[in-house]
């Protein structure tokens, strides 16, 4: 693994994040309680992901890349998990709009 594998995945990186603003950002404000809910599925999966990401696996890695892979993996669960919980706060609160009122 060398420096190329490591751009590599960078330039993934940003074209994920780029691709995701592009698609986020055409989404009309009508859809956004329906998609928050499909939005924290996916959080949950990302959230499984990254604790298989954070989980050290010792061996034949050196050990940076184990050290990197567990903190690169336990920030991106805390980021996820706030996700998911920030959507289903949000998605809470545009139910309780539609609500009749006692």
């Amino acid at each position: 693994m060398g420096t190329g594998f490591i751009l590599l995945q960078i330039y993934v990186f940003v074209l994920a994040c780029f691709a995701g603003f592009q698609l986020i950002s055409k989404v009309p404000p009508t859809l956004h309680t329906p998609l928050m809910s499909g939005g924290n599925a996916i959080s949950g999966i990302t959230v499984m992901g990254c604790i298989v990401m954070a989980t050290p696996v010792w061996g034949e890695t050196p050990a940076f890349h184990v050290v990197f892979a567990t903190v690169t993996g336990m920030i991106a669960a805390i980021f996820a998990q706030i996700n998911v919980v920030a959507g289903f706060a949000v998605t809470e609160r545009m139910l309780l709009i539609f609500t009749k009122k006692k």
